[in-house]
């Protein structure tokens, strides 16, 4: 995509349609999340298997990103977009026809690519068709596309579970990806001819900080999003429906948070303050969490809060990396962050998992409060380098991407 087609992409449309897209590219996960409790009855899995269904999809989605960046950077954003949503719309048909615990590993694994897909190409797309005074507030929206699949997955479909069951709600969701892809063929406008691109395999720079914060970021959200819906069940006596609300509720305060927070991001010298704050309120919703097991109502109450500071962080870490990426390196820039936000989603649930099955829920919230309390000290550590370098002379120039022509598309 060029520059000429803004007009006819760069508005609600295409925003919508990157919206669906981080939304399919992990739904998969949330939903195992929201429906474990159906899966764990019906001995599909075990509690213990639900939480390496996460590390099997993130693991993949992890070791690939890297790759998927190049990818994203040679063909362009429509081609991927697209096989995006039709590999989400094939792994989810997968997992509703899986027999049992080893299919579902392997649809969750095929699920890892559009995820390694998914923040380079719809970050590459941002950057060909939207205006720079736009591409904070359009990546918050499109960002919160990952929790408007949170929020499908605990309340509209786990609803539908309770009908159809748990097969029928995930085969609904295929359907509605298949329907994102041709939604996708149509809206974008052709790609260029694929072109070589040089490729990186290691963060560097500003890329380097983001890429340890989001790590340490995705351990602790994943923990959330995989147990919090039987935490709900086995701990503060709640129904399968009423527990995956709470998915839900994180889902809605996820929106809210990446949407507001993405828009205070726009301004360079504000946004790199911002992954500290946001890591430091996350150590909050963890505490509280935790205290739920003696107050149960908190638990509501923490999933807002988790939404709103620890989903937003990685909002806010892909606007910071389209300010700071170089020209032609935004898809793999992007890679690199996602992998080690992947790589952290792949480690917290297994970790958390054996705390879970011993019924060491506490404990468990405990070390999700410790991970986040590392990204807060990463973040902070980087943002006061950050102020030194600018205080320092050269560094006074305004980062890459800050100026009101932005980073020219590659």
């Amino acid at each position: 995509m060029s520059q000429g087609t803004t007009t006819r992409t760069g508005g609600r449309g295409l925003t919508a349609l990157l919206t669906c897209a981080m939304a399919f590219s992990m739904l998969q996960l949330f939903l195992l999340g929201a429906l474990g409790p159906r899966l764990v009855e019906e001995s599909v899995v075990s509690a213990g298997v639900l939480g390496l269904t996460t590390t099997v999809g993130f693991g993949a989605a992890a070791v690939l990103s890297p790759a998927g960046g190049r990818v994203v950077d040679r063909f362009g954003p429509r081609r991927c977009l697209v096989a995006l949503l039709l590999l989400s719309a094939l792994a989810l048909a997968a997992i509703g026809a899986a027999p049992g615990a080893g299919v579902l590993l392997v649809a969750v694994a095929l699920g890892g690519l559009p995820q390694a897909l998914a923040n380079p190409a719809t970050n590459k797309a941002i950057l060909a068709a939207v205006e720079p005074a736009r591409r904070g507030p359009v990546t918050g929206l499109k960002q919160s596309g990952v929790q408007l699949g949170a929020f499908a997955a605990g309340l509209p479909l786990a609803a539908l579970a309770g009908v159809a069951g748990w097969r029928g709600a995930v085969w609904a969701a295929a359907g509605a990806a298949a329907g994102a892809a041709v939604w996708a063929a149509r809206l974008l406008p052709a790609d260029p001819p694929p072109k070589a691109t040089p490729s990186s395999w290691l963060p560097r720079g500003t890329i380097t900080w983001l890429a340890a914060f989001s790590l340490l970021l995705g351990g602790g959200i994943a923990s959330v999003n995989t147990y919090v819906a039987l935490y709900g069940t086995q701990r503060l006596g709640l129904g399968p429906t009423a527990a995956a609300a709470l998915v839900a509720v994180l889902g809605v305060a996820g929106i809210a948070g990446r949407v507001g927070w993405s828009r205070q991001a726009g301004d360079p010298a504000r946004a790199v303050w911002l992954p500290g704050v946001l890591a430091a309120g996350a150590v909050g919703a963890a505490l509280l969490l935790a205290a739920a097991t003696r107050v149960p109502p908190l638990a509501w109450l923490a999933a807002v809060a988790v939404g709103v500071f620890a989903v937003a962080g990685n909002a806010v870490s892909m606007v910071l990396v389209m300010q700071r990426s170089a020209p032609g390196r935004a898809g793999q820039d992007s890679a690199l962050v996602s992998a080690a936000f992947f790589a952290g989603f792949a480690v917290g649930p297994p970790l958390f998992g054996l705390l879970a099955e011993a019924g060491r829920y506490g404990t468990g919230w405990l070390l999700v409060a410790a991970e986040f309390a590392g990204a807060c000290a990463v973040a902070v550590a980087w943002a006061v380098r950050e102020r030194r370098g600018r205080t320092g002379g050269p560094a006074d120039a305004p980062p890459p991407g800050s100026s009101s022509k932005g980073q020219a598309p590659a």
